[in-house]
């Protein structure tokens, strides 16, 4: 009877041990698992669904509705770009530029993205039907414009993809005392204003590209040229 009891408690007692070694595997295994799903979710990618998209255009879409020499079409490249918005959210916009200067206007907005300057939005002009006016009034970041400067015959840099307008009604163009766009003001301590002392002014300085608030006559706070060698 004492070997058939003792039988029994060393069967009960492997059984056991047996249990505990598959419970500790898999809760292992499991531990593992949620490390990789962390690590991919949390760390290596950005969730898409936390992406605020503000423009999702293909090329044709984003340069048509304007007669556009084939001369320029042809140097002209879609990029997007990620940067913060006055909301605090993650955003997806878009930008038509001219080639040459699209590794310069990925590269100033991932430190756009890095600093969390804010900006309203990022939309090419052609969901403006290529109104700079409308685009401004609605605080739209914006680069290729197939136009003249302002009051002139003259061909301006956006016409080439080679400068880009940023936060317009935070940073107007003001000449002779007059401020456009209407209702823009200018005050530096304003999040999203660009100054002479900003990092996004020296960031584009840096990559030979010449900034509107420096010019003499007038100031063009938004505007950013580059010209090409």
């Amino acid at each position: 009877m004492i070997k058939y009891k003792m039988k029994i408690f060393i069967f009960l007692f492997s059984m056991n041990f047996l249990i505990l070694g598959i419970c500790n595997i898999s809760a292992q295994k499991k531990s593992e698992l949620s490390k990789g799903i962390e690590g991919t979710t949390a760390f290596d990618q950005t969730d898409p669904l936390e992406i605020e998209t503000d423009s999702n255009l293909n090329f044709d879409d984003a340069v048509t509705g304007l007669n556009i020499p084939h001369n320029i079409l042809e140097n002209l490249e879609l990029v997007e770009v990620y940067y913060y918005g006055f909301d605090e959210k993650l955003h997806k916009g878009q930008l038509v530029v001219h080639r040459e200067v699209a590794d310069d206007i990925i590269k100033i907005f991932d430190f756009i993205k890095e600093s969390k300057f804010p900006l309203n939005k990022v939309i090419p002009m052609s969901a403006y039907d290529w109104s700079d006016e409308k685009s401004m009034k609605d605080n739209n970041t914006s680069d290729f414009n197939y136009r003249f400067i302002s009051g002139t015959r003259v061909t301006s840099k956006h016409a080439y993809g080679l400068a880009i307008d940023i936060n317009p009604l935070l940073n107007p163009y003001i000449k002779n005392e007059q401020s456009i766009p209407a209702g823009s003001t200018y005050d530096t301590t304003k999040a999203g204003t660009i100054s002479s002392g900003s990092q996004l002014v020296r960031e584009f300085k840096d990559r030979g590209w010449k900034w509107g608030g420096d010019w003499k006559n007038l100031k063009d706070y938004q505007h950013f040229e580059k010209k090409l060698k």
